[in-house]
């Protein structure tokens, strides 16, 4: 099957989840907590910047060995302008690895990122059409063919076009998709450690409902995260950019995209988003996506705009949380290694701030 690739990205809408199991050790308010994030847009594929990009011949801070940066340029995109970015919500760009919450096993299940990937022969040949100087507008795919293999039950990411039943590779040559986290799959180990099958909950961080200036980590019915993307952000993600745990007892958790909204946000000219990053408190974060109104998501990441990430204080990190699992008597029932049962051993205790949770143990 031949396909078609033409350079243009879109960014799927979040669809409609429906009512999955709901474990009883959870409280209404989380519940309601959960259904309230579903109003804002699921990371599906690579999202565009608000800017018109320029690459400059300069080696890449956010990419080891990548011997060219991808720049902002001061003029907005047609993309964010089609979108209508002036009416979109702006949330706080998340550094981890994104994950997805769908139905497996007749069960919520957590789903890590795999990107299918060209083989060598195919992958040689899209580069050879990229650095075309004749620059045909066309580069076909045979899908069957020029792609590797994927676990039998990989699945593509919603909304990807498709052709005969095949999808289509994005722009980079890739095909965005999905994988079931097992329990006892090492090579997804830190993924498997925020969520329990079992009471079909996951470990999550957002802001504390009552208080916008206090970030909550509490359990959460994964029927209520179904269809919803989240960042998995810790110890052994990208780096630990958020100091998260130690080697010795990593801590991982996951944040639902749109999560934090970026308030006071200035102008969307560059140089006021410049000033931005630098200057402000809020603006020590890896950088926004725009929630817009017809599902599309817009991003600007600090390396567009030539600054550095990761930082040494983040925003995320000046604000308190605090622990409120309210499993009532489930937390016996955890295996005493997992993260569930060391944060009920500190549930209701209050930290300054995220890197200062430390377990007992």
């Amino acid at each position: 099957v031949r396909v078609a690739w033409t350079p243009r990205v879109t960014a799927a809408g979040l669809l409609p989840s429906w009512a999955g199991r709901c474990s009883k050790a959870l409280s209404p308010l989380a519940r309601l907590v959960g259904l309230i994030m579903k109003r804002l847009g699921s990371v599906q594929r690579k999202m565009p910047c608000v800017f018109v990009t320029e690459v400059k011949e300069e080696p890449s801070a956010k990419r080891e060995h990548q011997p060219f940066k991808v720049l902002a340029t001061e003029t907005i995109s047609h993309k964010a302008l089609d979108a209508d970015i002036y009416s979109a919500i702006p949330t706080e760009k998340v550094d981890g690895t994104c994950c997805y919450v769908t139905t497996y096993k007749d069960q919520p299940y957590l789903w890590a990122r795999l990107d299918r990937k060209p083989n060598k022969q195919a992958e040689k040949r899209f580069k050879n059409f990229l650095h075309s100087k004749e620059n045909p507008k066309e580069f076909f795919w045979n899908v069957e063919e020029d792609f590797k293999p994927a676990p039998e039950c990989w699945i593509p990411a919603k909304e990807i076009e498709q052709i005969n039943g095949n999808p289509v590779p994005d722009e980079n040559g890739h095909i965005p998709g999905w994988v079931p986290v097992e329990k006892n799959n090492k090579q997804y180990c830190w993924h498997s450690s925020v969520v329990n099958y079992e009471f079909e909950i996951a470990l999550v961080l957002k802001h504390h409902p009552d208080d916008s200036g206090l970030l909550e980590i509490s359990a959460v019915p994964l029927s209520d995260l179904l269809e919803q993307t989240l960042e998995l952000i810790g110890t052994n993600i990208n780096g630990n950019p958020y100091g998260l745990g130690s080697k010795k007892h990593p801590l991982h958790l996951l944040i639902p995209h749109g999560a934090f909204q970026v308030r006071n946000l200035p102008s969307l000219k560059h140089n006021d988003l410049l000033s931005w990053f630098e200057g402000c408190k809020e603006g020590k974060i890896e950088g926004i996506v725009w929630h817009c109104s017809d599902g599309c998501l817009i991003k600007v990441h600090r390396h567009h705009l030539g600054l550095c990430w990761p930082i040494p204080d983040t925003y995320m990190n000046s604000k308190p949380v605090i622990i409120n699992m309210n499993l009532n008597k489930c937390d016996s029932a955890f295996d005493i290694r997992c993260l569930f049962n060391h944060f009920s051993k500190i549930d209701n205790q209050k930290f300054a701030r995220l890197k200062d949770i430390i377990f007992d143990v």
